[in-house]
């Protein structure tokens, strides 16, 4: 007779995919279906879809990528945490940009790995988040690690970095923006504070590097 404990102890780890590739979606259940100890029990190509089939399916873990037609992947992975406390959220992408990785984490992701990461890896960083701990590769938390301790910009100040990051100047962006020169002035000290850079040019350099501003 098969004891209770050993029964729970093979229960598989249950999967949803979300991806907006089929063939991404295609080599994920091909791949994770190979492994005893997973079953993947849906997919989904955009966020809604993954935060409605989540409901239903109850998974342990949503593989998700960042990159959806219809949200953000750190809006899909923060709307799943939302209905359910129980399922944990790993980031597979191929976005490395700061903003993003912070994004995604603060949303509520328990790993964060890169498409180009090692199967073994990816295999590692699912069941590690099926038990609730963090996968977060070292230059991952690297950057989060920088990242954390600094304010956010507001969306004025972002607005006053990308127009800098167009080559305007400080009379131009007021005009843009129909504020005065003065206030574009203190925007940009915030921003240099905030950013720890020394000028506008490594305050452009430095949002663009963390996902801040668009290239």
């Amino acid at each position: 007779m098969v004891s209770e404990t050993r029964m729970v102890a093979e229960k598989p780890i249950t999967i949803m995919i979300c991806d907006d590739h089929p063939v991404v979606r295609d080599g994920l259940r091909a791949m994770l279906s190979a492994e005893p100890d997973f079953q993947v029990l849906g997919e989904a190509a955009t966020g809604s879809d993954a935060v409605a089939m989540c409901r239903d399916l109850r998974p342990q873990v949503v593989i998700m990528d960042l990159l959806l037609p219809d949200m953000s992947g750190a809006e899909a992975i923060k709307q799943i945490h939302a209905r359910s406390s129980s399922v944990q959220t790993l980031v597979l992408t191929t976005v490395a940009a700061d903003e993003q990785i912070y994004r995604a984490i603060e949303a509520g992701a328990r790993g964060y790995i890169f498409k180009d990461s090692l199967r073994h890896d990816l295999l590692d960083a699912i069941r590690t988040v099926s038990s609730g701990r963090r996968f977060i590769p070292r230059e991952v938390g690297a950057r989060l690690a920088e990242r954390l301790p600094r304010s956010d910009l507001s969306e004025r100040e972002i607005s006053v970095l990308k127009l800098v990051a167009a080559g305007m100047r400080n009379k131009e962006i007021a005009f843009e923006l129909n504020i005065s020169e003065a206030t574009v002035n203190v925007h940009i000290r915030h921003i240099l504070e905030k950013l720890h850079a020394s000028d506008r040019t490594q305050a452009v350099m430095i949002a663009l590097r963390r996902g801040l501003i668009p290239l």
